[in-house]
């Protein structure tokens, strides 16, 4: 896998809609060269997760609101990435715990990893002081705040765990859309809510503060 250079690269797959939130890759690669020194590349790159093209690139980002069905290579593909230091981060786009989404995903880990692999992470993890500080743990979205999806606050991320690393960050809280806006009006918020992106990464590429 290729760690000199971050690369945001998003994984297309056969079923659901893989090409959520399309403004999200820019604004977070802004926010990596305002607040860290990693090189980057500059561009989000669409990567067929059947595509033995995955295996150069140590963070992966999935998204979707509809079904989960990797096909046979994909499926493959998957698990064997995440077996080998790959870090994909997963969000689901309906904000629901009990949505398509989310039973079909959550269906897809149980069948590669086992039916106990997806697990809660407690709010100390190592993920939430990455970079910036995050001391209750994965921040809220406007998204749970206003009511969407199961109205509910996810006060958790889950996550598969491989030789004591997270392989596989799992969201419900709609981080994806709540990043997806042009990096300009960044300069409109109270707080810059993409900070626990920079976080995530940063863990994902084994990047120490």
């Amino acid at each position: 896998m290729q760690r000199s250079k971050f690369t945001f690269a998003r994984l297309k797959y056969n079923s659901g809609d893989w090409d959520t939130d399309q403004r999200m890759p820019s604004n977070v690669l802004n926010s990596l060269l305002e607040y860290t020194t990693i090189p980057l590349d500059e561009e989000e790159k669409i990567v067929e997760l059947s595509s033995h093209d995955l295996f150069k690139y140590p963070f992966c980002y999935l998204s979707g609101h509809k079904l989960v069905q990797f096909n046979q290579q994909e499926a493959a593909n998957f698990k064997m990435y995440v077996q080998n230091g790959g870090f994909v981060f997963v969000d689901d786009c309906n904000h629901d715990i009990d949505g398509l989404f989310a039973r079909s995903f959550e269906t897809q880990m149980s069948n590669l990893f086992g039916a106990t692999a997806l697990k809660k992470i407690p709010n100390n993890h190592a993920v939430y002081n990455s970079f910036f500080k995050f001391e209750k743990g994965p921040p809220t979205t406007s998204f749970e705040l206003n009511g969407w999806g199961d109205d509910l606050v996810h006060d958790y991320l889950k996550a598969i765990t491989i030789n004591n690393r997270i392989g596989v960050l799992y969201s419900n809280k709609d981080y994806g859309c709540e990043w997806d806006y042009d990096f300009r009006n960044k300069r409109f918020l109270a707080e810059d809510n993409t900070k626990f992106a920079v976080n995530i990464i940063l863990y994902a590429m084994g990047v120490n503060s």
